[in-house]
């Protein structure tokens, strides 16, 4: 054996490997990227879901773009607004307050009120259902009801009920988005929290082929457009849209709809009662749109309570305050 030569060949391999050692050491020190110490601080203030609701993939890559300016502060829904005074405070800005949104169910047509076009034997996924005609449901605009939404919620919020539709509790849901996402007919959608009334039909079929198939859809007859007292509801490819804007949850769309399309959220609507100062101008006659209040001109008028709904216009237009609306709203728990 030649030691020599053996010498010779560890000497050079240590030398290699002290050459590799020492650009390796260079590159780490140059090649480091900086984090800002305030992306860890952050990353620990978020809930750690990973909803994807922020348009991010996740909390990490959230956090790294609140620091990087990149994301807003109040980015995170899932945490909503206790999370973002935190990563404000991190961040040393303030915070602008959102209006909170829960997500709501544009389809009412369960097993009992919507027409199936065949019986779907398969996989319990919304996803997969539809890629055959479109899903099971005579109505191509409808619930599917195979529960994909559950199962994407992050906070357990959505339950399928026995008439397979989902049921959204409001007191759980963040407003995250994950369900909308999901949903492959887009019949799930985020409205304020603080509004009591919305359109529970995404249709934009006719009348007369929504009636084909559905007892509770749309069929665009325009009475709510007609009706709403702040022009909230304009009539977009035989679907009604609303401006949440300048809705003020009077309630008179779901009364007027012949179909009962509309949802509302209240748990209880108040009642007018009139009282002794009323003069019998007979505004209020003239403004109720269903004809719930009576009297003779000059004398006290009375409310027919059963045909009241407690939309409140005629407390708004009564020029002696001599009505009084008796009762409280709420908003219901419970969403579909």
């Amino acid at each position: 054996m030649d030691w020599a030569i053996t010498a010779k060949a560890l000497i050079g391999l240590g030398t290699l490997g002290l050459l590799i050692g020492i650009i390796l050491a260079i590159a780490s020190v140059k090649l480091t990227v900086k984090i800002d110490p305030r992306e860890e601080k952050v990353r620990k203030a978020l809930p750690g879901a990973n909803c994807g609701a922020c348009g991010y993939p996740g909390c990490d890559a959230f956090a790294a773009a609140v620091t990087k300016g990149t994301a807003p502060v109040n980015g995170c829904k899932f945490g909503g607004a206790t999370v973002a005074r935190k990563v404000a405070g991190i961040m040393g800005q303030e915070v602008t307050e959102t209006e909170p949104m829960v997500a709501v169910l544009s389809c009412r047509g369960d097993k009992e009120q919507a027409n199936d076009s065949f019986h779907y034997i398969g996989t319990s996924d919304c996803r997969e259902a539809v890629l055959l005609l479109g899903g099971p449901k005579a109505c191509t605009y409808g619930c599917i009801g195979l529960g994909n939404c559950e199962r994407v919620c992050p906070v357990g919020a959505i339950k399928m009920s026995e008439k397979h539709l989902p049921v959204i509790n409001e007191d759980k849901c963040v407003g995250c988005g994950a369900c909308i996402k999901e949903c492959p007919k887009n019949v799930l959608l985020l409205i304020p929290k603080s509004k009591l009334v919305y359109l529970a039909c995404s249709s934009h079929d006719p009348g007369r082929a929504v009636k084909q198939v559905c007892k509770v859809g749309c069929i665009a007859c325009g009475l709510c457009v007609k009706n709403c007292p702040v022009q909230a509801l304009k009539m977009e490819n035989d679907l009604p849209v609303m401006d949440f804007g300048k809705c003020t949850d009077c309630g008179i769309c779901v009364h007027k709809c012949p179909t009962k399309s509309f949802i509302d959220r209240a748990r209880g609507r108040p009642k007018a009662v009139i009282n002794p100062k009323c003069t019998g101008c007979g505004l209020c006659i003239k403004e109720c749109k269903f004809h719930a209040i009576e009297g003779e001109p000059g004398k006290q008028h009375k409310v027919i309570a059963d045909k009241c709904i407690g939309c409140g216009l005629c407390y708004k237009v009564c020029p002696e305050k001599a009505i009084d609306m008796v009762g409280a709203l709420g908003h219901a728990r419970k969403t579909a």
